[in-house]
């Protein structure tokens, strides 16, 4: 599909002229390009905050590797060296299984209007579920979305930065609601059940710490 390249610049920095011939970052980011980087700065940390999707990528010791893209509103900054993102149910839990075997991950971030940027984070993750000591605080952090099923905190230990000159122009049109709309007609232990079916081990079978009284469900 062709993405649409006839909208203007969001940032009001280019005078009207088309996102394709937008030249211009937000204040300061020229000074963050294809840079490693021990922890965000502001300039990136406000590109984040910007951005309608991101990508999570996480693999075990061997089996398949995982690249999920993640939507809604669904990621903190939490610090330089932190970042929190909240996972929904959906029909893999890939993410969780792998972090028990390697806790490494990556979130990407690409721009996708205005000046191009890609924007790397590795290190090291952990999962928070519902009924550990940490999930009320953590939760409190995002939207009581229906599904909700698990948070994942990154401390960042790499921060890279490239050009972004091949992806292409894309306009934002909304979020989609079809997930929050699934999860809300299943509450209870119609999502429980589905839970069960399919949340619980991963690709390769390896169990994804799913708690085994669901209390995914039990959200406060």
């Amino acid at each position: 599909m062709q993405a649409s390249v006839t909208g203007r610049c969001p940032r009001r920095l280019c005078k009207g002229t088309s996102r394709r011939q937008c030249k211009s970052p937000l204040p300061g980011l020229d000074s963050d390009m294809a840079k490693r980087l021990t922890q965000l700065s502001p300039h990136l940390t406000d590109f984040i905050e910007r951005q309608p999707i991101f990508f999570v990528g996480t693999a075990a010791p061997d089996g398949h590797v995982n690249l999920s893209p993640k939507g809604l509103d669904s990621l903190r900054v939490l610090g330089p060296q932190r970042v929190a993102w909240l996972n929904v149910t959906g029909s893999g839990n890939e993410t969780a299984a792998h972090l028990l075997r390697l806790p490494r991950m990556t979130l990407m971030f690409c721009a996708f209007e205005g000046a191009p940027l890609i924007l790397r984070l590795y290190g090291s993750a952990r999962m928070v579920q519902p009924g550990d000591a940490e999930w009320t605080a953590a939760a409190e952090l995002f939207p009581d979305l229906p599904g909700a099923r698990q948070i994942f905190l990154l401390d960042i230990e790499l921060v890279q930065t490239s050009c972004g000159m091949a992806v292409p122009f894309m306009d934002f049109r909304a979020e989609r609601h079809d997930l929050n709309d699934w999860a809300a007609a299943r509450a209870g232990p119609a999502l429980d059940a589905y839970r069960r079916e399919k949340n619980t081990v991963s690709l390769d079978g390896w169990p994804t710490g799913l708690p085994a009284d669901d209390a995914a469900t039990q959200v406060d």
